[in-house]
């Protein structure tokens, strides 16, 4: 894990060796494989990777939502100190929303739709305040307002089908403030919206951060979004970081060959036009399948013989910069 940043306090979030594993008839799967992390206030925490890499299942572990038949086994998830993992069921119900907030995936899936977003988002602050249905539904239309959702009174009837794909994230994200979290899980915030509105989301974010306070955890595969939004990124591969650092580090002097294999992928303002971008050869591993030593060797050009024998940790390669590579 990466050396922590001199602070006056300790970490608002703290994730120790997290471990999360699917048991299937085929065998274990290791989907959340050993992530620490250290998060403070008002800071935003990228985490990185390809599709199937464990990003999700990560945030979804440190909300404790991790579906059947998967487990969370081993690890640590400190809020304010207070291990989260250990809480009764009750208790973290009170956290969720109120201690953690999450923005899902892909809101037409996540909102219910027979009812109208104005009664969920209200719902969700009456889990957690004790106020009545008329506060609960005021605050709603305030939070739509702060969401950048015109006509708010009008909107807070409307049904999911009948906004757009950029109303329903900022719904989401509505949903996901209505408590005033400490921490904000963004998981792809942007996904399948077009360019426009991806950019109107993300400011939309950093204006509620800088407004509330809060630490936000950015789950993308978007490398361009992490270098506007982030002061720190963890690459993921096969369930477990690979490099930690500054985003500034991170871009500038990335350790990682797959870290490198990432930024060489992304298509650049100063590039020529006709240079082909590069792929990164082969597939995400299975991870019922995983190669011995490093679950990368496979696919990095770096790879020599002990990749195979040795699993290299995470540890700090150079100052505030942590890296799993025995070729660093």
């Amino acid at each position: 894990m990466i050396a922590a940043r001199p602070a006056a306090a300790p970490p608002l979030l703290e994730v120790r060796d997290l471990h999360t594993v699917f048991a299937l008839e085929e065998g274990a799967v290791r989907a959340v494989d050993g992530v620490s992390f250290a998060l403070e206030r008002g800071r935003v925490l990228g985490l990185v990777g390809e599709s199937g890499c464990g990003k999700t299942m990560t945030a979804l572990s440190l909300m404790r939502l991790v579906p059947p038949p998967g487990r969370i086994v081993d690890g640590q998830v400190r809020l304010e100190g207070r291990d989260l993992l250990r809480l009764p069921e009750r208790e973290m119900r009170a956290v969720r929303g109120a201690g953690l907030g999450m923005i899902f995936q892909e809101p037409m899936t996540s909102l219910n739709p027979v009812f109208t977003v104005g009664s969920q988002i209200a719902e969700a602050i009456r889990l957690h305040r004790r106020v009545s249905r008329r506060a609960a539904w005021a605050r709603a239309v305030e939070l739509l307002d702060e969401v950048g959702i015109p006509e708010p009174q009008r909107r807070a009837r409307e049904y999911p089908h009948r906004l757009s794909g950029g109303m329903r994230q900022r719904v989401m994200i509505a949903i996901a403030i209505s408590c005033e979290p400490q921490v904000l899980i963004a998981d792809e915030p942007t996904t399948a919206l077009d360019v426009t509105i991806q950019a109107e989301i993300l400011d939309l974010l950093r204006t509620l951060r800088e407004r509330h306070g809060m630490a936000v955890v950015l789950i993308t595969h978007d490398l361009g979004v992490v270098a506007e939004q982030a002061d720190e990124v963890a690459i993921m591969y096969a369930g477990r970081i690979v490099e930690h650092a500054s985003v500034l580090d991170v871009f500038e002097h990335p350790l990682h060959p797959y870290t490198q294999a990432l930024l060489r992928s992304m298509p650049s303002l100063g590039s020529e036009r006709r240079r082909r971008l590069e792929a990164i050869p082969g597939q995400v591993p299975d991870l019922l399948h995983l190669l011995s030593g490093c679950h990368f060797r496979d696919r990095c050009p770096k790879a020599i013989g002990a990749c195979a024998e040795q699993d290299p940790p995470l540890e700090e390669k150079e100052r505030q910069h942590a890296a799993a590579c025995i070729r660093v």
